[in-house]
């Protein structure tokens, strides 16, 4: 007699869901903002995208809604792909003049030396995403 298929393993058709989201890398004097939730590992400054919004658009509601940071030049810099997210990466420089605050969900918002953000508690994608782009960006300022 044989058995139905288990429907616990996947088969060749089913699909992975993988998340888009806006992710900004801001940079002033050698360091990068950092953010993040209650009890969290810290994180870039993103989110995801809302339908019918372009990631510079998602990059540019994140980054106000995380931090309060608003009208800065994002130039995009890199699709990083993780196991089930698309990171959109934008760059961002930020004057002396922007004071970031958290805001909403974020409860600390802070400026980390780039050199340290490895040893902080922090995603392996932000840790990633924050070397690729002070290697491909922020070295050519």
């Amino acid at each position: 007699m044989s058995q139905a298929p288990d429907s616990t393993i996947p088969d060749e058709t089913s699909t992975v869901l993988i998340k888009e989201r806006a992710t900004v890398v801001c940079y002033r004097d050698e360091q990068v903002l950092l953010v993040a939730r209650a009890s969290s590992r810290w994180a870039l400054p993103g989110g995801t995208i809302k339908r019918g919004e372009t990631p510079l658009e998602a990059a540019h509601r994140e980054l106000c809604e995380e931090t309060g940071i608003t009208g800065q030049h994002l130039v995009y810099s890199m699709q990083f792909t993780g196991l089930a997210k698309i990171h959109h990466v934008f760059f961002a420089e930020v004057g002396p003049d922007e004071t970031p605050q958290a805001n909403n969900e974020i409860e600390k918002c802070k400026w980390f030396p780039i050199d340290g953000v490895d040893g902080l508690r922090a995603s392996i994608p932000t840790k990633r995403i924050v070397e690729l782009v002070y290697h491909h960006e922020i070295r050519k300022v």
